[in-house]
């Protein structure tokens, strides 16, 4: 994580303009300003329309710096986290109509996940403990997770585990993202901090944790534990899929932090898994260039079916496979994505991605045609 942002502080002088370099193969990183069903991409069945002109927001009353998450409540409302304090929360509609907006907290605004008790709402905010201050400078800070209304009124916070003496003084915390069990148990991904993952119960007491670098078995480590989410597509057999990006896989665990498998998903810097149906959506951060380097302005969306297959990449190239194993995919040709890191699926199978470091732009997006 830490290299990650000291590549964004590095370009940061670049954000608000077009990166212009010499082409590297498979690639063209000239980024192109689609007009709305100016393009269908995507693979097989799932193919989309590209609109970047989705979001009816105003630069001065609610400005945005990075859209990291969305998700959709049960009103059918589309509701994003940045980390902007201007307004950390942004509320749509499926039209891209503003409907409210709220926070000043989250200078670090970074994950955002959606629970339902008793038939009400709530939202879980994790602050990744990154913030930018006013003279552009980056700095940090002790990171938290937050239980809210849709309104924002807190109902309690996670505090540092070093507090309950799982985390030793020198170990950072700066959660990236959460997800809510069908039991109310709470897992919180230290993404950008110590790699682990946390699980407390419904009430935000410590249950265990695992993961992180030590593992006897290396392939029960995380590095950069961006995201995790419940795999419910089992309805019997709920797991957690766990990114470990700078490895370009997703890590499954059972319920009690006990590894299954992996998922590799070569060239890919994948960020949290998205379940709807039976598909995984993901955005992918960056991609590797043909000769297996990482590269600014190459994110994407990958989608794979219900036996983790990679069936489209929509702003990626078409996936391919060889003896049953993926090969490393890259940018399409023409972007239309520079660093995606979050799709939300709306209940029409409509996608909106969210992207880090793209311009101050809002979330794109993608109707299923």
């Amino acid at each position: 994580m830490q290299s990650n942002r000291r590549d964004f502080i590095k370009h940061a002088a670049m954000a608000s303009a077009i990166a212009v370099a010499k082409p590297v193969a498979g690639f063209s990183i000239l980024h192109k300003e689609l007009q709305p069903d100016e393009v269908t991409i995507g693979h097989g069945g799932y193919t989309y329309k590209a609109d970047k002109q989705w979001a009816k927001i105003s630069v001065n009353s609610t400005p945005l710096f990075n859209c990291h998450e969305m998700v959709q409540d049960s009103k059918g409302r589309l509701i994003m986290l940045g980390d902007s304090t201007r307004n950390n929360i942004l509320i749509f509609d499926k039209s891209g109509k503003l409907l409210d907006y709220w926070g000043s907290a989250f200078p670090g605004g970074h994950g955002l996940s959606i629970s339902k008790e008793g038939g009400e709402d709530f939202l879980f905010i994790t602050d990744c403990g990154w913030y930018q201050d006013r003279t552009g400078a980056w700095n940090r800070q002790a990171g938290q997770v937050v239980k809210t209304d849709l309104n924002g009124r807190l109902i309690f916070a996670i505090g540092h585990p070093r507090t309950i003496g799982i985390y030793k003084d020198d170990e950072y915390f700066q959660p990236t993202e959460t997800a809510i069990a069908p039991n109310g148990d709470i897992y919180v991904a230290d993404g950008y901090g110590s790699d682990y993952i946390i699980q407390y119960n419904s009430k935000g007491q410590y249950i265990r944790h695992f993961g992180g670098h030590h593992n006897a078995n290396k392939a029960h480590n995380l590095q950069n534990a961006h995201g995790v989410a419940i795999d419910n597509r089992d309805k019997n057999n709920p797991v957690l899929i766990c990114t470990s990006r700078e490895e370009n896989c997703f890590k499954v665990f059972n319920l009690d932090g006990k590894f299954i498998k992996q998922i590799d998903m070569p060239g890919m810097y994948v960020c949290r898994a998205v379940i709807d149906d039976h598909q995984l959506y993901a955005g992918v951060c960056w991609s590797k260039d043909a000769n297996g380097k990482r590269f600014d302005n190459s994110g994407f969306v990958t989608i794979l079916d219900a036996e983790n297959k990679v069936i489209s990449n929509p702003g990626g190239a078409a996936p391919v496979y060889k003896n049953g194993v993926l090969q490393p995919t890259l940018q399409a040709a023409n972007p239309v994505f520079q660093h995606g890191h979050d799709v939300c699926v709306d209940d029409e199978k409509n996608l909106y991605v969210c992207q880090w470091n793209a311009n101050h732009t809002a979330p794109v997006k993608l109707t299923r045609v």
